[in-house]
């Protein structure tokens, strides 16, 4: 059982969303934080409302695509508390449309946070963990997009199944480095479905030098009207994400699937997969969003 009183844990993108809900869980259990966002007006706003309730955090704007950012996120937190026992690499942006349609800039953006944010922070922290010889958790935040492709949505489908990917092999990996020992170090895959959090409106907090100079195209606009739809249609919000995410840490559960719902159609691809057929749509089995205006 992890225990998280008087425990540090370290929450990336923690000025809104999932990692703002991380924050106060962890507040409320007792935690020490150190928080993360590359918006630096959300993060002092989070900070000030956990300390205003009397919770111990820190802000550390971080762009988590930069490593050199996320090195000094960690001796941020190591200068502040000492010890590092949970990190969420929670930080995500997203973009849709065809994929012949979006730009390398697109790319570029998307897999730096997405992917290179989460490598940077196993990359950095996971040392730092094995080092202490305490109980340490690492929760990574992918996406039900991590285990279904939905079409327009290539590259932020791609990112979360990097995710998916690293995550898997970051559990292998530490049973391997840990063989012999108590196994101190754990993590989990968080994979959500649509929620009311800030990930629909992530372009705001792309980088100048990333940004498209030509306007949006139709498939394009339509994959963030249906974001939109999506998000705002969530029946959890982030605060119910965050009690079920610390529930499955303090039991050390790898799989972390807040909308069970959505195994019908992880199970649709498997099938796809081993009966060797086309890929179905995933988003067959989710009429209300795919066929609303």
């Amino acid at each position: 059982m992890f225990e998280f009183a008087g425990k540090v844990a370290v929450i990336t993108g923690a000025g809104s969303g999932f990692g703002r809900a991380f924050a106060h869980k962890g507040a409320a259990l007792g935690m020490k934080l150190v928080l993360a966002d590359v918006n630096a007006d959300p993060l002092a706003q989070t900070v000030d409302a956990l300390r205003e309730a009397g919770a111990d955090a820190i802000g550390v704007p971080t762009d988590v695509a930069n490593p050199a950012q996320v090195e000094a996120l960690a001796q941020a937190a190591l200068a502040a508390f000492g010890k590092v026992h949970l990190l969420f690499n929670n930080a995500g942006v997203g973009t849709g449309g065809f994929l012949w349609e979006s730009s390398a800039n697109d790319w570029s953006w998307v897999f730096g946070v997405n992917v290179m944010g989460v490598a940077h922070g196993v990359r950095v922290f996971a040392p730092i963990m094995l080092a202490q010889n305490e109980p340490a958790h690492i929760v990574n935040t992918a996406s039900v997009a991590g285990l279904l492709a939905p079409p327009a949505m290539g590259i932020y489908n791609a990112s979360k199944h990097a995710v998916v990917a690293l995550t898997e092999t970051l559990y292998h990996d530490l049973k391997l480095a840990q063989a012999g020992t108590g196994g101190e170090v754990g993590c989990s895959l968080l994979c959500p479905a649509f929620v009311p959090t800030g990930i629909a409106d992530a372009e705001r907090a792309r980088p100048d030098d990333l940004r498209n100079a030509s306007r949006p195209t139709r498939s394009q606009i339509a994959a963030g009207k249906q974001l939109q739809r999506a998000v705002q249609a969530g029946k959890l919000n982030a605060a119910d994400v965050a009690d079920l995410t610390f529930e499955a840490i303090a039991v050390r559960r790898f799989y972390i699937i807040t909308h069970p719902g959505i195994m019908a159609t992880v199970k649709l691809r498997h099938e796809d997969i081993e009966q060797l057929r086309e890929p179905s749509d995933p988003m067959s089995l989710k009429p209300e969003v795919k066929s609303a205006e």
